[in-house]
């Protein structure tokens, strides 16, 4: 058998097609009435509550909540990781199962997830090796978004030189290889102290300007989600249930000092609110 680099590259003509994207009004994710049940051995445990929901093309929109809401396995159901139970969702027009195989979307996890005895080049290849992309494209593919998160000078490093940031960056570079229109993020700085987490927050603002594409965030922080976000999503506590969404009134360009404005204050104070609302300390 030939090596990956060898491999014709994969038909797609037999994966399901997106929907026209003339209309910008269009949802990129969709839930109704979506609610998720898990059976354990004490018995069912209700995730997901009667969720509407609507991502729309370009959003970033920032999921927040206490521990066990269902933040995370919202993201989950949207990647076909998780199926609900009941409702429905659609991903780009299609089911998650079919967006999963048309490749709709990349996921960026909590930790980097990177093959120590690759190299970062060979981390962000990964995907494209899968997908039977060819020698020449990989390298494009790799170089340009190793430029995007700003590591051209460690395509050769092993994830062991780089610092948690690095990594976390390469991991991101791993999900837009394959230039999907969705990114999912589920809480990818949460183990980063707060100034390289600030750096993060920057960086991920001009790479979403920059790609236009649509992103899912999961977070814990309420600064990071006002700073980050178009649109916040405020989530009870389990059955995770959608109790506030909040629309940001910030301008497009948002430098860090922003946080200090009486606007930025104004809509974590809501947020605030939103979670507190939603949560019995009582418990």
């Amino acid at each position: 058998m030939g090596s990956l680099s060898e491999m014709p590259v994969a038909d797609t003509s037999t994966r399901p097609a997106p929907p026209a994207r003339d209309d910008q009004t269009f949802s990129v994710v969709s839930a109704r009435d979506l609610s998720l049940t898990f059976d354990t051995n004490d018995g069912p445990v209700h995730a997901l509550s009667h969720v509407d929901l609507d991502v729309k093309r370009g959003d970033f929109v920032s999921f927040i909540g206490p521990s066990g809401c269902g933040k995370t396995t919202f993201l989950r159901v949207i990647a076909d990781l998780e199926q609900a139970t009941s409702g429905q969702i659609s991903v780009n027009g299609m089911t998650p199962e079919e967006a999963r195989k048309a490749r709709s979307y990349g996921y960026v996890f909590q930790a980097p997830a990177l093959y120590p005895w690759r190299t970062i080049e060979k981390n962000i290849a990964l995907p494209l090796e899968i997908m039977n992309y060819t020698a020449s494209e990989r390298q494009a593919r790799i170089k340009r978004t190793l430029d995007l998160v700003n590591l051209a000078d460690f395509g050769k490093k092993y994830p062991w030189q780089l610092s948690g940031g690095m990594q976390q960056r390469a991991s991101i570079a791993r999900a837009l290889a394959f230039d999907a229109d969705l990114l999912l993020m589920d809480e990818p700085f949460g183990a980063l102290d707060e100034i390289v987490r600030d750096h993060l927050n920057e960086q991920l603002l001009k790479l979403w300007q920059e790609t236009q594409k649509t992103i899912c965030f999961v977070t814990h922080s309420i600064p990071e989600a006002v700073y980050l976000s178009t649109r916040i999503v405020v989530m009870s506590p389990r059955p995770g249930r959608v109790t506030d969404v909040i629309e940001s009134t910030l301008p497009k360009e948002r430098p860090l000092d922003i946080r200090e404005t009486p606007e930025f204050l104004e809509i974590a104070h809501r947020v605030r609110e939103g979670l507190r609302a939603g949560h019995s300390y009582d418990e």
